[in-house]
């Protein structure tokens, strides 16, 4: 199970970390859109990085050696949405400031998801 999620972790990073590099400014609307929503738009977030965390963390519960970085990643993304789901407000404020001119910041998250996929895609083939 623990190889699976790595698995459906890479996957989910690379797609993710593409999309972020190549098209930046789709990501800049995308959060102006979930902005404009509020609330809403703040659960929506939530609801879909609770949904990555979650799976992470109920099938990837390895808290020794490199396989612990999923983990974290997981537990990360569930506090994530915990911060979204407490703090709507905070987090349509952080939206707010997605912005074309500063799109560039959604390619540098490309960048680190690409990292993330490339590291757990070598933990998935190489490691013991």
């Amino acid at each position: 199970m623990e190889q699976a999620t790595q698995l459906f972790a890479a996957v989910s990073l690379f797609v993710i970390g593409l999309s972020h590099l190549f098209q930046p400014k789709a990501w800049v609307v995308w959060f102006q859109a979930l902005a404009a929503r509020g609330t809403v738009g703040a659960f929506t977030d939530g609801f879909i990085c609770l949904s990555f965390g979650a799976m992470i963390v109920g099938f990837h519960n390895v808290w020794e050696g490199p396989a612990m970085v999923l983990t974290l990643i997981g537990w990360a993304q569930v506090m994530k949405a915990l911060g979204r789901f407490l703090a709507p407000q905070l987090t349509v404020h952080v939206m707010q400031k997605a912005t074309m001119d500063r799109a560039w910041i959604f390619q540098a998250g490309g960048i680190f998801a690409l990292a993330l996929s490339g590291f757990l895609w070598w933990l998935y083939f190489f490691s013991v």
